[in-house]
């Protein structure tokens, strides 16, 4: 699709400086225009490029005054970071715009499924479905029986949502993503053997929630595992059985969540971060990229190592870990002496 700096400028509520009947048709970054390209300025560090981009169009700041001559056609609006974000949004949105049922695929008779939903070719849909109104479901992807999938939602190619499990509205699910797959319950008997304990909850996603790809999220034994409102998941994510996370936690990359741990709101969880089951992190905690946490978190509690202890406390302590070696000499000549 190709749209004009006046199109533009009408959807951001901005003012043109230059030609409003350009067209762009692709996004770039600013040091990477070229034409057809429409990129924008918000930090002032990439300003010496404005007078050298080749992209059509860029928006910036109204704060923004040219000292030099440049060539692309600006779009000057209250802040430009947003109004970029914005327009992503808006591109995204014609990408997934996308209706009607491909062939071939499997839908069960028992399936219902409201208004300009799209139904990649090769998914299969078990019994007693229900899909809301506008849900994109990409190529490849299999909804198991009785899964429940709220409006807006989208799953891309090749997720996997298992049977019973309930997906809200404005959910994202992307490729690779495994919702409801059983938690790990195994029971030993006398002869060390292991004996399979029946998984039969489901996994709940309230709305708004963003899964990355190849993130998976164990149903529980009995009841819900439940991702609440809000929450955005990075990739490659283990989340157990019956584990609870809070509104609007973000969790970064490879982070491992055992199981029936209870992790509270607005907390934020670096990457390859290791967690032990059974324990609860308070609200607003932040944790640190590969700290492991093995205890029960206060609210507000910004932690970091393994076993992890308070980031203050960490900070100072590994400053005197690093000279470690050097300590060490000089207590062996105190103890030579």
């Amino acid at each position: 699709m190709k749209f004009t700096a006046l199109q533009i400028a009408e959807i951001l509520e901005g003012e043109i400086i230059g030609n409003p009947d350009v067209k762009v048709s692709k996004l770039s970054k600013i040091e990477e225009g070229t034409e057809g390209s429409l990129t924008f300025m918000a930090n002032p560090k990439y300003k010496a490029h404005i007078y050298s981009t080749k992209a059509s169009i860029t928006i910036v700041n109204k704060t923004f005054e040219a000292e030099h001559a440049i060539t692309t056609t600006l779009i000057k609006v209250d802040d430009a970071y947003k109004s970029f974000s914005k327009l992503l949004e808006y591109y995204n949105q014609g990408k997934l715009n996308k209706f009607g049922v491909e062939q071939p695929s499997h839908i069960a008779k028992t399936t219902v499924y409201g208004e300009d939903v799209y139904i990649g070719a090769f998914t299969y849909i078990g019994e007693n479905v229900t899909i809301g109104d506008n849900v994109k479901i990409f190529p490849n992807c299999y909804i198991g029986d009785n899964v429940k999938i709220d409006d807006n939602s989208v799953l891309y190619a090749g997720a996997k949502v298992y049977s019973d499990c309930v997906i809200g509205k404005n959910c994202v699910i992307n490729s690779g993503a495994i919702i409801g797959a059983d938690g790990f319950g195994f029971s030993p008997n006398d002869k060390g053997e292991y004996a399979k304990v029946p998984q039969t909850g489901n996994v709940i996603l309230e709305d708004y929630v963003d899964i990355g790809a190849a993130t998976t999220i164990d149903r529980a034994t009995l009841g819900s595992t439940k991702i609440r409102k809000g929450v955005k998941l990075d990739n490659q994510i283990q989340v157990a059985h019956n584990v609870e996370i809070g509104r609007n936690t973000v969790i970064a990359a490879q982070t491992g969540i055992a199981g029936s741990t209870k992790i509270g709101e607005n907390c934020i969880i670096g990457g390859q971060v290791g967690i032990v089951g059974h324990i609860i992190i308070g609200n607003n905690v932040k944790i640190q990229a590969q700290s492991g946490i093995g205890r029960n978190v206060k609210d507000d509690e910004v932690l970091q190592g393994s076993p992890a202890f308070a980031y203050a406390d960490y900070n100072k302590s590994y400053v005197y870990f690093k000279k470690l070696p050097k300590i060490m000499k000089e207590i062996n000549k105190i103890d030579k002496k």
